[in-house]
């Protein structure tokens, strides 16, 4: 059996919310697999995990920068909050999104890109920075939206300055209708990306991999509850329309109006301008989604608890 060590005991109850003795055992009963574990526990409605983003867990700052049928979003990182209130750091991502919007989000070119007022690039301009500010720092992402002919909007929630918070969200319409309005129903569909976390745009965007292992959870939790297998594999029909409703951005309630479905939203609001609008594409960027920490102290505080090796 593989060893279950404090660090993957951490890691799993960071990524479930389940308890620490919990993760103990799930990492037990699957031989220390981390996903296998992640299933048991949510078999055993000890995890919701697939409902939760990951912790944020990194400080920095995301920015976004737009120009009519284009816009970019960028995420770089630094050690402490205290970085992300300084002007300097804030300067540096305000011109690194400007800049990944030029290149469509490709970050290895933006790396090499002039620094706009320095004679160093991008990349050596952050070298400089985290010299002058004495804190590690890294460009992590970048990604670009762009339509032929509509807008692609942007919202960043928690803003501590225009195009730069904590969550930033771009969404690309495809449309001949008017900007104007077309620009207002993308800033409503943004913000009701960054609060509902859609992981796919459409039902046939949602790999296999995911929706096999959504039918398998739920028809193995049926069968726990004492369903038969024909009437677990029916309940698994109803089941997964509701896992749409939760991960698939076009079948969510709209969260400005939760009768309608951000489709329907959409479709009604092409009716109301005269010209067919096409949700073609979203980025969510959250500050940290991912990344943990390191907590030295909380991995002897499992290892004290659970009596495994750190």
């Amino acid at each position: 059996m593989a060893q279950i060590t404090a660090q993957l005991v951490k890691d799993l109850r960071e990524k479930t919310g389940a308890g620490m003795m919990d993760c103990k055992t799930a990492l037990s009963e699957t031989n220390a697999e981390f996903e296998a574990a992640i299933d048991w526990l949510r078999k055993k409605g000890l995890s919701q995990a697939a409902k939760k983003s990951s912790r944020i867990a990194a400080e920095g700052l995301v920015g976004v920068a737009t120009v009519g049928n284009a816009g970019a979003v960028i995420e770089i990182n630094a050690e402490t909050d205290f970085v992300a209130r300084n002007v300097l750091f804030q300067d540096f991502v305000d011109s690194a999104a400007k800049i990944a919007l030029e290149v469509k989000g490709d970050i290895e070119v933006l790396k090499t890109k002039p620094h706009p007022g320095e004679s160093r690039t991008v990349a050596d301009q952050l070298t400089h920075l985290i010299a002058t500010i004495g804190e590690n720092m890294a460009i992590r992402r970048a990604a670009a939206l762009a339509v032929d002919k509509g807008v692609v909007t942007s919202y960043i929630h928690t803003a501590i300055r225009p195009g730069l918070g904590k969550i930033g969200v771009l969404v690309a319409l495809e449309s001949t209708g008017d900007t104007e309005k077309l620009n207002a129903l993308g800033k409503q569909i943004a913000m009701h990306v960054a609060a509902a976390q859609p992981q796919f745009l459409s039902t046939d965007l949602v790999d296999n991999a995911s929706l096999e292992r959504e039918k398998a959870i739920y028809r193995d939790q049926a069968i726990a509850a004492g369903k038969t297998p024909e009437i677990a594999d029916k309940m698994v029909g109803g089941r997964i329309r509701k896992y749409y409703e939760e991960v698939v951005l076009l079948e969510q309630p709209y969260v400005m109006d939760d009768k309608s479905k951000v489709s329907q939203v959409i479709e009604q609001a092409g009716k109301d301008i005269g010209a067919p609008i096409k949700l073609s594409g979203f980025v969510r960027f959250a500050l940290g989604e991912g990344i943990q920490k390191k907590e030295e102290d909380f991995a002897a505080e499992v290892a004290a608890v659970s009596g495994i090796k750190a």
